[in-house]
């Protein structure tokens, strides 16, 4: 079996765009036409560019081999041009390429890859959702009207609407911007008002919800560590990436002066940067996302070495479906598996880019038994929602915050 094809689509994400701008997408084609999708969580560079990288590192190392061969291509693709290094850029490729050589190595096998990466540990995955308004404004970090980001009682009624469908653990983000120059101390406002969301959130709940608070690296160690001191009375599940991801060292400095778990990982790519923070003691919970993380293998590589020291994995997703359905195959797979990133309940334009939608029950995924990552791209809306901008996935403040 040889890989023969590559296409890639930019797909625009309607409002309310939850998951980001758009999403990037592959598909793979052998000289037997099975096909197998793939999708990069990549935000370096815009997403044309990126598109256009996914298919050179295809024609480099890909078009005309065995798909199987996964090692062999990702030992080229990481050595790309001299570098056998992370690269983020690189890996968010070969992320979306990786996934899609599974797909279809599941399909030929006519199994889920979870059956061909260990088998099946857990019969369904626990899974949490950001708090995504019901209605009106998306997820931002800006402050203007009251939302369920700035505002203690809506983050409170939409974390009891959660619940109510099922979720037992939720996500929120409320410590103030982030920028281009953290880490930062927080401002008193900040900390007062994520305190606040915490508490009255676990007034609402109870011990009936985990609650997850979201950073994005932008304190100091020390900063991180006002903020969980003013947290630790409402026992959050985790504290994510308190500190810029390029220093585990220092995030290890607040691992070891809270009580709250540290999570961190969607920044980070292969064993090797996964290995400085198991190193360092820097996080008890591991997030990788598999649309940039280097892909499902090299993932799995990541969840032993963690288990190996008693740290659990929740696969982050803040992108399209089909990494979604790569970390529900890894996943299926952990003994340190903890929890599972979900888009709400992967409704909205997420189920209608797939032609079957990702099963999800009382706060649940429910690995599919399908061929491959289960789940097939329609490719028919990708086509009718091209993404035409410049912007980047996500983005960060360009200005210090204290200027």
């Amino acid at each position: 079996m040889k890989i023969t094809d590559v296409k890639t689509w930019v797909v625009g994400n309607p409002p309310p765009g939850i998951g980001g701008k758009y999403f990037i997408f592959v598909r793979l084609t052998t000289d037997s036409n099975v096909v197998g999708y793939g999708e990069a969580y990549n935000a370096t560079f815009g997403p044309h560019v990126t598109a256009r990288m996914i298919e050179d590192c295809a024609a480099r190392y890909l078009i005309g081999r065995d798909p199987h061969d996964i090692e062999t291509f990702f030992r080229r693709a990481y050595s790309s041009g001299f570098t056998q290094r992370p690269d983020v850029s690189m890996q968010g490729c070969v992320s979306a390429l990786e996934m899609a050589c599974w797909d279809i190595i599941g399909k030929e096998a006519g199994k889920p890859v979870y059956k061909l990466l260990g088998g099946q540990v857990h019969e369904t995955l626990r899974s949490y959702t950001y708090l995504y308004p019901h209605t009106g404004s998306v997820h931002t970090e800006d402050v203007g009207p009251k939302n369920v980001y700035n505002d203690p009682d809506m983050a409170a009624e939409c974390a009891s609407l959660y619940v109510a469908q099922g979720f037992d653990a939720v996500k929120l983000d409320p410590a103030g911007p982030y920028t281009a120059f953290d880490g930062h101390q927080p401002r008193l406002v900040d900390i007062d008002l994520s305190a606040r969301m915490v508490k009255a959130i676990r007034e609402a709940v109870g011990n009936g919800a985990d609650i997850l608070f979201g950073t994005h690296g932008q304190f100091t160690a020390s900063g991180a560590l006002r903020m969980a001191r003013a947290l630790e009375p409402y026992d959050p599940l985790w504290f994510e990436e308190p500190v810029p991801p390029d220093m585990p060292e220092v995030m290890a400095e607040v691992a070891r002066g809270t009580k709250i778990p540290i999570a961190t990982g969607e920044r980070l790519t292969t064993k090797w940067e996964f290995a400085r923070v198991i190193e360092n003691r820097a996080a008890a919970i591991l997030q990788p996302d598999l649309g940039r993380s280097g892909g499902i293998l090299e993932t799995k590589k990541i969840a032993a070495m963690a288990e190996a020291f008693h740290i659990q994995v929740a696969p982050h997703c803040y992108c399209g479906p089909i990494v979604g359905a790569a970390n529900i195959q890894l996943a299926v797979t952990l003994p340190n598996f903890l929890i599972l990133e979900s888009l709400k309940q992967w409704d909205g334009f997420h189920e209608q880019l797939l032609k079957r939608k990702i099963e999800w029950q009382d706060g649940h995924v429910i690995p599919s038994k399908e061929p491959g990552l289960g789940v097939e791209l329609d490719e028919g809306v990708c086509e009718a929602h091209p993404y035409m901008g410049t912007a980047l996935h996500l983005e960060m403040a360009q200005d210090p915050l204290f200027p």
